[in-house]
């Protein structure tokens, strides 16, 4: 009976097993392609209008022809006009160095701010989060009458450095809600208690083993927050008053024409093109570390 039982276990071992197909849903699929056709288009509404100034900056600036006849000409005399009439060279440091203090200031305050949010437990951590998370109710630019009066009774001299003032406040909310979610929900405690173990500090720590795993989180901050500080002109044009310290923004300004002088819209598509570059390098490098950084900053908090 034993051998006969071994037999039959090792036939039902050696059975092969059927393929059971799971039936399609007609309903998941139609949900996919409904998805699909949704995104394509949104990206084809999305690059129509980068396609039409792409197409309008290859043109000479006498060419005036319908902007959707695209890519009738190829001249790149509207960018070498856009190029010297903006002084694209010392534009382009005074809004490097305007974006890289701003975000380097915004980086260090924010990380170091949202650091003890993230671990201590208890009521005034929570208010605090909450207290900057307010700043994202108020824009900058309702209370900037006051901050301008508050700035001139402080004797602050209004220089290209003054709008950093701006750019870090106006900078904070959003940057500590991003490392305070990051913080709880990517940072594992057990590597700090090892380090506490070891010996090291607070301070200490939090540079040499907390703020090197922020890396995703930071990259994320350095983009949504620098592509802003780039982009502004409201701030600049506010605390700027010398042309030779205008950022770039300020200088395409001077390609808007009046009634007298109309528009280029080709010379002023150029220089557009030209502001974006330095941008989509930049974003072409730090990419695979936005997507992250965003998800599991925002999981929990």
């Amino acid at each position: 009976m034993s051998n006969g039982t071994a037999a039959s276990n090792l036939q039902k071992q050696h059975k092969p097993v059927r393929n059971v197909r799971k039936p399609v849903r007609t309903g998941s699929i139609l949900k996919k392609i409904l998805v699909q056709l949704l995104v394509i288009v949104i990206m084809v509404l999305n690059l129509i209008p980068l396609v039409i100034v792409l197409s309008t900056s290859l043109r000479s600036p006498d060419n005036n022809t319908n902007p959707l006849d695209l890519f009738n000409e190829i001249s790149f005399t509207s960018y070498r006009t856009a190029f010297e009439r903006m002084h694209f060279g010392s534009a382009l440091l005074n809004s490097v160095v305007l974006t890289a203090i701003s975000v380097l200031l915004v980086v260090i305050f924010a990380a170091m701010a949202s650091y003890p949010m993230a671990r201590i437990r208890s009521k005034w951590s929570q208010f605090l989060y909450l207290f900057f998370l307010a700043g994202l109710v108020v824009p900058g630019q309702m209370v900037l009458i006051p901050i301008v009066q508050m700035i001139n009774s402080l004797g602050i001299p209004s220089t290209q450095y003054t709008p950093i003032l701006m750019f870090v406040t106006c900078s904070l909310p959003f940057s500590t809600f991003l490392y305070t979610g990051f913080i709880r929900s990517g940072v594992p405690e057990e590597v700090e208690e090892a380090a506490h173990i070891d010996g090291a500090g607070l301070f200490r720590r939090f540079w040499t083993v907390v703020f090197p795993l922020l890396i995703p989180v930071t990259v994320s901050v350095i983009i949504t927050q620098g592509i802003w500080i780039w982009n502004d002109y409201f701030f600049n044009m506010t605390f700027i008053s010398k042309s030779s310290q205008s950022p770039l923004p300020l200088a395409m300004l001077g390609f808007m024409g009046d009634q007298q002088n109309p528009t280029q819209w080709n010379v002023l598509f150029a220089a557009c093109m030209l502001c974006a570059l330095p941008l989509l390098i930049a974003f072409s490098f730090l990419q695979k570390y936005f997507v992250g950084g965003l998800t599991v900053g925002s999981v929990k908090g």
